[in-house]
């Protein structure tokens, strides 16, 4: 094969925050590395919903979600989990073995679901391949996290396994090496990048973006949506409640949305002029530039949105099975970037509906601020050069070392 390759793996077993942020450092990737291919390994039961760009593709792995008791079971094969992660494994392993990448960038689960991207790691390492963990900013509250990674033993691996770990946010939101002390016996190792800054793509060929209203209007996202349906009312009862409401809504459910929840909505913004809903939108950048401001739970992808386009924005964040939201959102309110509203107590629909009338004339980020923390794709492009792009005279040298240890 020629080219450099970059292969990443994506767990994904529910929702769209994996997929999305691995898609978006694929397609800036091959835009600046021109021989460069990249394959994606995802669990996403909809990635293939989303377009790719040239050089761009993926193989999808059978699908899991994680129950209520938080066990996981298979998403569609009527097989046991234990053969579901075998199968998964397997194919992530052989994938790996002749796609023979150069770089090998595991998002958020350091050994994989269940350690199922670990006998991958172990084969690339052994052959050479740079590998490489890429961690959100914040990955939920830290004495949860160090338990549930002493638990399954990811500290020791994280040295054993990894060249680098590219955090993809700043020290001065949340600084895992001072907040979660298991990292810092591999300090050295860590790399903060800065936020993904998102962009309108040049096609943008979407059938949503001529549902939107002419006027300025209000973007309600959940993000995948499978736990966004308490927003989603408490939005809808605000219009409600306050007939007054002088913005437009425009409701992206999420295709996790329960369907029976999804109707019940429907039904609700059919009612009112002033709503209009979409279940899913793959390309929500034009939604993002076009709207007077944002209300969202404060997923990873959002908040990168929501500094990428300077829209003022309200946070409902949740707060199970994760604090990750909620710690993103204190931090961002409390350094001027967004502005938070707890999800707790009774949700009053006046409470919204007056946050929601203020909303587009709050205040955003200036430019240069969001810029200097919108480093991330040039940050990325920076590190995995030396083994993605075939201009540079190391690059050849390192392709040979490669070749010798397989």
């Amino acid at each position: 094969m020629s080219g450099s390759r970059l292969l990443i793996y994506s767990h994904d077993t529910f929702g769209l925050g994996h997929l999305r942020r691995c898609r978006a450092i694929a397609h800036d990737l091959v835009e600046r590395f021109r021989h460069l291919s990249v394959l994606i390994l995802s669990g996403s039961p909809i990635i293939g919903s989303f377009d790719f760009k040239s050089r761009v593709d993926f193989v999808r792995v059978p699908g899991v979600i994680k129950l209520r008791n938080g066990e996981y079971t298979s998403l569609k094969l009527h097989v046991d989990i234990e053969t579901t992660l075998a199968m998964r494994s397997s194919i992530i392993e052989h994938t790996a073995e002749i796609f023979a990448p150069h770089l090998f960038l595991v998002d958020k689960e350091p050994l994989g679901l269940r350690g199922e991207v670990k006998p991958a790691l172990e084969a690339m390492r052994a052959r050479g391949v740079r590998c490489v963990l890429g961690l959100r900013d914040v990955m939920d509250e830290p004495q949860s996290l160090i338990e549930e990674w002493e638990r399954k033993g990811v500290f020791p691996e994280l040295d054993r396994l990894y060249d680098e770990i590219w955090v993809y946010g700043l020290p001065e939101l949340f600084d895992p090496l001072r907040e979660i002390p298991g990292l810092r016996v591999v300090a050295h190792k860590i790399r903060f990048t800065g936020y993904l800054r998102r962009s309108v793509p040049e096609e943008v060929g979407s059938d949503a973006v001529h549902l939107l209203p002419a006027e300025p209007f209000l973007l309600v996202t959940t993000g995948g949506g499978g736990d966004g349906g308490e927003l989603v009312d408490w939005v809808l009862r605000a219009y409600e409640a306050d007939r007054e409401l002088p913005h437009p809504a425009v409701i992206l459910f999420g295709p996790f949305l329960p369907a029976e929840q999804r109707a019940q909505f429907q039904e609700r913004v059919a009612r009112d002029p002033r709503l209009r809903a979409i279940t899913f939108e793959a390309r929500v950048e034009p939604l993002f530039e076009r709207a007077a401001g944002v209300v969202a739970m404060g997923g990873y992808n959002t908040f990168c949105e929501i500094l990428s386009f300077g829209k003022p924005a309200l946070i409902v964040p949740r707060t199970e099975p994760r604090l990750e939201q909620f710690i993103r959102a204190e931090r961002a309110q409390a350094a001027g970037l967004v502005r938070m509203l707890p999800a707790e107590g009774e949700r009053d629909p006046a409470l919204l509906a007056m946050a929601l009338r203020a909303l587009p004339h709050a205040p955003v980020a200036p430019g240069p601020l969001r810029a200097r923390m919108l480093t991330g794709l040039d940050r990325i492009a920076d590190l995995a050069a030396p083994w993605l792009d075939l201009s540079r005279p190391q690059r050849a040298g390192r392709r040979r070392l490669a070749r010798a240890v397989a």
